[in-house]
């Protein structure tokens, strides 16, 4: 028996997907839930084989809840909006379906998961290597000691790299992350968040000054007292960002 649980914030549509399911009998919904938070605790509870997620959901939207899990179910995607298509694939989606979801295609989201499971899980192949996002992101969601903290970017200090994690330092306490700064970078608007350093990403509106430190670097020295690195490559971004 696959275990499945709807995470959609439309009950009718977590509705339509259940009484879909209806017609395959090794298939059982464990949960239906509304929003990422729920999503998620759902998924800690009852390790799920297979989740229909929606994308955009209040408090909490269906890649940051993915990118919460420290080992992710199955997915199948299914919302109303056709230009998250490449970022689903890139997480490794079994299928996207496209509100209204018909019987026809549903089965075959379906038929896919069961050659995946059949296959060991291997996935799909990531139709691109670059992230798409609906706009800039203005926040990052963190697990904090069992707790999911949402961290409007206004909040951002700056941002550090940390081998396979970030680590976002902000007034209220310093959080780590599994993601890379590339990926945080092109999330954010680049004219208010700069790569300074390979290293470092900084808001602009941090910034008090900036120093001369050794032969082609600077410091920055933001409105918290730290000092952070700046090299040649992100001199000439904040220049350019600036209009120095």
């Amino acid at each position: 028996m696959h275990k499945v649980i709807l995470i959609d914030d439309e009950p009718l549509a977590r509705q339509l997907l259940s009484d879909l399911l209806k017609a395959h009998n090794d298939f059982e919904v464990v949960a239906e839930c509304g929003d990422g938070f729920e999503g998620h605790k759902a998924i800690q509870l009852h390790k799920p084989d297979l989740i229909f997620l929606d994308v955009q959901m209040p408090k909490l939207n269906g890649f940051e809840m993915l990118e919460l899990l420290d080992e992710a179910p199955s997915v199948v995607f299914s919302t109303a909006f056709d230009e998250y298509a490449i970022k689903a694939f890139e997480a490794n989606a079994v299928d996207y379906l496209l509100k209204p979801i018909t019987r026809e295609r549903f089965n075959n989201a379906i038929d896919k998961y069961q050659q995946q499971t059949t296959s060991n899980k291997e996935g799909i192949k990531n139709l691109a290597e670059e992230h798409v996002y609906e706009g800039y992101q203005h926040r990052i969601v963190v697990k904090d000691n069992g707790m999911i903290r949402i961290i409007p970017a206004t909040d951002i200090h700056y941002i550090e790299a940390n081998d396979d994690y970030i680590k976002i330092f902000t007034e209220s306490g310093n959080y780590l992350k599994k993601s890379t700064l590339t990926r945080v970078e092109k999330s954010f608007d680049p004219k208010q968040f700069i790569r300074v350093h390979r290293s470092y990403l900084t808001p602009v509106n941090q910034i008090l000054r900036i120093e001369p430190y050794e032969k082609d670097s600077h410091i920055a020295i933001l409105k918290c007292n730290a000092q952070v690195p700046v090299s040649k490559s992100g001199m000439e971004k904040l220049k350019t960002t600036l209009g120095w």
